[in-house]
């Protein structure tokens, strides 16, 4: 066994949670609401960074609604999407229509991240079995027996929920039934565990980067002979993602911060007021667009679930929320066997079993679209016309729905486990 790292008592749970991300604190959420008690670590001081996964979508927003959150989370500062088009050489056109989504939200919402994960913290904290523990950064896997029975990690100089004022830097552990591995896509304890990941070539970069909000500023995509450009109206400013071929932040450089603008401008000409506030490329950041899933999910008392399982394009803006669908189904799938206080590898084969079709099918789409829209545009070196596809939805609005629906919606969407009294804690330290 790895030894208990840390002085004086063994820190015990039912379920601790690597990663304090959207998929970490749902699931901790709906643990703790469905009466296990759950520890997330999460390795950073608090929520304020620069998120890139900040659009919500109503199969999200429909699991806030049952558990009573979707009002609150609605009075947040947000944008909404409703339809949604694309823009080649040859016009605009509609190809997601999410109004005509049935229910309480067709439309996709678009919050600082920070502040969902916040507002999921402070409902979480409502329920005693509860605890989010900042500036835990978490180092590797506890095993006895073949088994993983817990987490060690170390503090950061900041925090909450320390258990001790020390600050000090030593290595510390928490043994729980159950480990889930909600780390990102550089998790270490899916390196740890020894999972292998199956990569598949995206082939593209992402930067990203922000401009003042012009007058007259749409959510869009737009396509064009070697570039392929998204805007995202935040409201007070626009997001923007310029996709580049892999490693093609250095030719943009080369280029210089004027032929940049310039090619903005060009592409999109409602930004030609406002480029000129991108004074030089320092504010430009790199996405490293990648798709890839692992084969397997589990080990003996570990899951990996969210983008440390499979990473997801930015294509369709579905990565945080598929993320959010596996915490959901796991909570679901686990509660019972957690509150019993035991998990077996078949409880965790039935979490990958229920979430493997949708993540798979997602992916495939998304590789499709690498290859057709965005390596397409990137190649070209003439105009880039309009797929007929886009042109079949251009002239049948009612199948607008469709992909607005496996976008909004996705495959065998989740609900939350029903609430439940909190068990008993005073046994879960010694």
């Amino acid at each position: 066994m790895d030894g208990d790292a840390g002085a004086g008592r063994v820190e015990r749970t039912r379920c601790v949670v690597a990663g304090g991300g959207p998929a970490g604190l749902v699931l901790g959420l709906l643990l703790a609401r469905a009466g296990v008690p759950v520890l997330v670590l999460e390795k950073h001081d608090d929520f304020l960074r620069d998120f890139r996964g900040d659009t919500v979508h109503p199969s999200t927003l429909r699991l806030l609604d049952e558990v009573g959150l979707a009002e609150e989370f609605l009075r947040l500062p947000h944008a909404r999407v409703e339809r949604a088009a694309v823009t080649t050489d040859d016009g605009t056109f509609e190809v997601a229509d999410f109004s005509r989504l049935p229910g309480r939200f067709p439309f996709l919402a678009l919050v600082p991240q920070w502040d969902f994960l916040d507002l999921l913290a402070a409902r979480a904290r409502r329920y005693p079995g509860f605890e989010l523990r900042t500036g835990a950064e978490v180092t590797g896997l506890l095993r006895e027996d073949g088994r993983v029975v817990g987490v060690r990690y170390r503090r950061t100089a900041r925090g909450d929920g320390a258990g001790d004022d020390s600050g000090d830097r030593a290595e510390r552990s928490v043994r729980a039934v159950l480990t889930v591995a909600a780390d990102g896509r550089g998790s270490v304890l899916r390196e740890d565990a020894g999972l292998r990941l199956r990569e598949f070539g995206a082939g593209v970069d992402v930067l990203w980067f922000r401009l003042p909000r012009p007058a007259g500023a749409v959510t869009g995509v737009r396509a064009s002979s070697g570039r392929f450009v998204v805007v995202l109206d935040r409201g007070d400013y626009l997001q923007c993602a310029f996709v580049v071929p892999s490693g093609g932040l250095e030719a943009v450089r080369a280029g210089g911060a004027a032929a940049f603008r310039a090619d903005l401008a060009r592409l999109l000409p409602v930004l030609a007021p406002v480029v000129g506030a991108l004074v030089d490329l320092d504010g430009v950041r790199v996405l490293r667009v990648r798709i890839d899933r692992l084969r397997r999910w589990y080990r003996d008392g570990l899951l990996v679930i969210g983008d440390a399982a499979h990473a997801m394009s930015p294509v369709g803006g579905v990565g945080v929320n598929l993320a959010v669908q596996d915490a959901v189904a796991a909570a679901r799938l686990l509660a019972g066997p957690l509150r019993r206080g035991t998990v077996s590898r078949r409880d965790l084969t039935q979490v990958q079993r229920r979430r493997w079709l949708p993540v798979v099918l997602t992916q495939a789409a998304q590789r499709v679209a690498h290859r057709r829209v965005l390596g397409a545009s990137l190649a070209s070196a003439g105009p880039v016309r309009a797929p007929r596809v886009l042109r079949l939805l251009a002239r049948v609005p009612a199948l607008r729905v469709v992909p607005a629906a496996a976008i909004g919606l996705g495959l065998l969407p989740e609900h939350a486990p029903p609430e439940r009294g909190a068990l008993d804690t005073s046994a879960m330290y010694r």
